[in-house]
């Protein structure tokens, strides 16, 4: 059974995902919001040899760490294509600048849906869902969803910066994430909830965005 290690890093408080294969103990690192050393540390500690580091979009918060990982770990920055295209465009050096973040370098590898990320004896599963941005992926596997920014426990993504759709969000939601067993474990990209994961059956109850009451 995959092993996940939350930690909020940052000073923007992102959600940052040490998942492991158990039986190799190799590591994927979801959205690096900072804190790097304490992300490597914590890999160390586990015996963690990390593999990837994946982004479930691109913008400055979640992919800050990218640099520093990379350095330290060898390991390739994955994202989708839609937003790669993006974190190398001026409007994104603008972007980084603007916050005072470390500007990320461009993603080693590009994912598309449906792609498996094969991690040791287990996988993740990339499914595209635009909307916070037009690249921004959740992460599928054994009953786990990371879900970057597009959707929160009882919330979902912001659609006002540049790229968001609203419209599109709702699509990518209620195409990819509202079909999944309801006992799937979200894992959110921010602590905005009133618990740090929830459930899709949760989420369908109680999320306006998912199919709950407004």
């Amino acid at each position: 059974m995959m092993e996940i290690v939350q930690l909020e890093t940052g000073a923007m408080k992102v959600f940052c995902y040490l998942v492991s294969c158990p039986t190799t103990h190799e590591a994927a690192v979801i959205d690096p919001g900072g804190d790097e050393e304490r992300i490597l540390t914590a890999a160390a500690a586990r015996g963690l040899t990390i593999r990837l580091i994946i982004n479930t979009h691109g913008h400055p918060d979640h992919t800050l760490g990218n640099a520093r990982l990379r350095e330290a770990t060898g390991a390739p920055i994955v994202m989708h294509g839609d937003d790669a295209r993006w974190i190398s465009s001026p409007e994104a050096a603008a972007a980084f600048a603007s916050l005072g973040l470390p500007f990320s370098p461009p993603p080693d590898r590009i994912v598309s849906d449906g792609e498996n990320l094969p991690l040791g004896t287990t996988a993740l599963t990339v499914l595209h869902t635009p909307g916070h941005s037009p690249g921004s992926i959740c992460l599928l596997s054994e009953g786990n969803l990371f879900t970057g920014d597009s959707l929160f426990v009882g919330a979902a993504g912001r659609v006002d910066l540049p790229g968001g759709s609203f419209d599109t969000l709702l699509a990518s939601l209620a195409a990819k994430l509202l079909p999944l067993p309801d006992t799937t474990v979200i894992w959110p990209g921010h602590d905005y909830g009133d618990t740090p994961t929830s459930t899709i059956g949760r989420e369908k109850q109680e999320n306006p965005y998912l199919g709950g009451e407004w």
